[in-house]
């Protein structure tokens, strides 16, 4: 199933799944959601708890990630009765969020799959169903004959939703306000006699702005240095590299130097050698 994003502002979207059979007293479910198209929070039957994804996320309601299982079994019950259901393994899939752009209008979304294509969505403009499956036609009817369930959707979207994203949004304003200074090491590659490679690496670090040269008698490498650009950890901070070929006999002489934001006064690594 596909979700359509705003062009403006990223929405907050949640991404929820659910396998069942009918052998099972309570199916089989994962949550996953995410905030400017960043996995911030997952939740699954197995662990039964809400395991945040970003740091900043510490502070989420976890009883915001309690309700679905029942909500799921509810739903497949529903299509069984309707005749979707023919034994076996089947899942029932749900991709709802909202958006706030930055023209002040908001957005919101709701579809449902089954067994892993496109079912049924809501058009919240209009409390419509609308069927992608001639096999949805008889959810749509039912649905559509209950007009509460229809609000209570629209309602969720444009008030619950929203209320969620903006809380999100003070998290994430919040955490990114921390640092968190990098950790360094400084290793090296032997390529032959002549030649060796000096590696110094910086992880853990927050926010991504990172100064990192390399030095050799107190003066800066500039042009033998070579790069790698800042990358992401999965907790939210970075790492970043940078290497310089140098003769081993002159090993002695070059120092890595990192300048970050977290760090009181510049960090300056040289090659420990490893007992």
């Amino acid at each position: 199933m596909t979700a359509p994003l705003s062009t403006l502002a990223p929405p907050f979207r949640g991404l929820w799944d659910c396998g069942f059979t009918p052998s099972q007293e309570l199916p089989q479910f994962s949550i996953r959601s995410y905030l400017d198209d960043q996995p911030i929070a997952r939740h699954d039957s197995l662990t039964r708890k809400m395991e945040p994804l970003v740091p900043w996320m510490e502070e989420g309601e976890k009883e915001a990630f309690l309700a679905p299982e029942w909500v799921f079994k509810a739903d497949l019950e529903k299509l069984s009765k309707l005749g979707h259901r023919a034994g076996g393994i089947h899942t029932w899939q749900t991709i709802w969020g909202c958006e706030l752009r930055e023209d002040g209008s908001k957005g919101g979304f709701l579809h449902y799959g089954y067994d892993g294509r496109d079912f049924i969505s809501f058009d919240k403009e209009t409390l419509r169903w609308v069927a992608a499956q001639p096999q949805a036609e008889k959810l749509k009817e039912k649905w559509e004959e209950n007009p509460g369930w229809s609000q209570r959707n629209k309602f969720f979207l444009e008030e619950t939703c929203l209320e969620w994203l903006q809380r999100y949004l003070s998290y994430k304003k919040e955490g990114l306000q921390r640092t968190e200074p990098p950790v360094g090491k400084v290793n090296y590659k032997v390529v032959d006699e002549s030649l060796e490679v000096l590696i110094c690496q910086a992880h853990g670090f927050y926010p991504r702005e990172i100064q990192a040269t390399w030095m050799r008698d107190g003066e800066i490498c500039q042009y033998e240095t070579l790069h790698r650009n800042v990358a992401s950890n999965s907790d939210g901070t970075y790492y970043v590299w940078l290497s310089i070929d140098i003769d081993p006999k002159e090993r002695d002489r070059y120092r890595c130097r990192l300048e970050h934001q977290g760090l009181q006064e510049p960090l300056i690594l040289a090659l420990e050698e490893e007992t």
